[in-house]
């Protein structure tokens, strides 16, 4: 079968092969509306394929994004690449997702991968490390943008929660309901993971804030599936957490499996708050409360920086982008003030 060529196109159509490029390209200033709609109907009865890699090569542009996820059970994860994605098929741009499972040397092969794939912009949930990578892409001028995290040393664009901020609000209604004796939850802490040393940080200052002392004992630093032997020596001990403080939708996993294996009654013996808004949030009983992360607005913005560095338009000086979290009060901590 003879392969449809965009002469074709314009022959049916009536136009020039130069019309058919630009409304291909989708600039459309001089065109009007009964000569697009011929256009397309001669593409549509051809059944007209572009050929990507020849207009790739012609200017000089692949219309991908990478995207790095260190992890793609995060719910985070998740919806930030819905925002993101939606965002690029505004411009027209395809996704090529990877997961690095948190691993440095996973995510390294995958940057060298979509680099050979000539992405146009790399968007970054990274490890933390690979810092000699990043700092070759920004002498460069490669469009980067990081999420959820920051590489310490490296200056690009990085879309994060205000994670004291997360931490002073669970702080500030566990104790206006007199919880005092909080324990923060969390993954291994590493300090090239930035978001659970801010978190661990923001808790502490909103502990001493409040004239309350952070035990060590009140760090509970484990992996998800470790997390259920964990909480249950620690509630073996005398003085033990009337509140707990997950930092993500994992660890509250964790968390939740420990009250359910050890019979603690949440409300009654302890409450809970997490970052991230699970989806069963309002129909676990008894309903958590939730601190919710603006994420389809994160990705969006991840997204907007990206191309505003493809355009290099309005790009100065890359930026930290700080969001705001949002309580989302429900009744896992029972409602008698002090």
């Amino acid at each position: 079968m003879k392969k449809v060529t965009m002469a074709d196109v314009a022959k049916l159509a009536n136009v020039s092969k130069s019309t058919v490029s630009q409304y291909l390209n989708k600039r459309y200033e001089y065109m009007s509306e009964e000569t697009r709609k011929r256009i397309a109907q001669a593409i549509e009865e051809l059944g007209y394929q572009p050929n990507v890699i020849a207009r790739s090569l012609k200017q000089k542009t692949t219309a991908t994004i990478g995207v790095i996820v260190f992890n793609m059970l995060h719910m985070l994860t998740t919806q930030v690449l819905h925002a993101i994605e939606e965002e690029c098929q505004k411009r027209g741009f395809q996704v090529i997702v990877c997961n690095s499972g948190d691993d440095p040397e996973k995510e390294k092969k995958y940057v060298d991968m979509l680099l050979a794939k000539q992405v146009d912009g790399l968007i970054v949930f990274p490890t933390g490390k690979n810092d000699d990578v990043y700092h070759r892409l920004v002498a460069e001028q490669f469009p980067l943008v990081f999420v959820d995290r920051m590489v310490p040393g490296v200056e690009a664009d990085s879309v994060l929660l205000d994670n004291a901020g997360a931490a002073e609000m669970a702080v500030h209604y566990f104790t206006s309901y007199g919880r005092e004796q909080i324990a923060i939850v969390t993954p291994p802490l590493v300090p090239y993971n930035v978001p659970r040393m801010e978190r661990l940080e923001g808790f502490r200052a909103a502990m001493r804030k409040r004239g309350l002392d952070v035990e060590d004992r009140n760090i509970i630093a484990a992996d998800p599936d470790a997390l259920p032997e964990v909480l249950k020596q620690r509630f073996a001990e005398p003085k033990r957490p009337n509140a707990l403080f997950a930092i993500n939708d994992l660890t509250l996993m964790g968390v939740l499996r420990f009250v359910k294996d050890a019979g603690v009654r949440v409300q009654d013996e302890v409450a809970i708050i997490n970052i991230d808004d699970v989806p069963f949030a309002d129909i676990y009983t008894p309903a958590l409360t939730t601190i919710a992360q603006p994420t389809f607005a994160m990705g969006k913005k991840a997204a907007e920086r990206v191309f505003e560095q493809i355009d290099r338009k309005g790009v100065d000086q890359p930026k930290v982008f700080r969001f705001s979290p949002t309580l989302m009060e429900r009744t896992s901590i029972r409602r008698e003030k002090k």
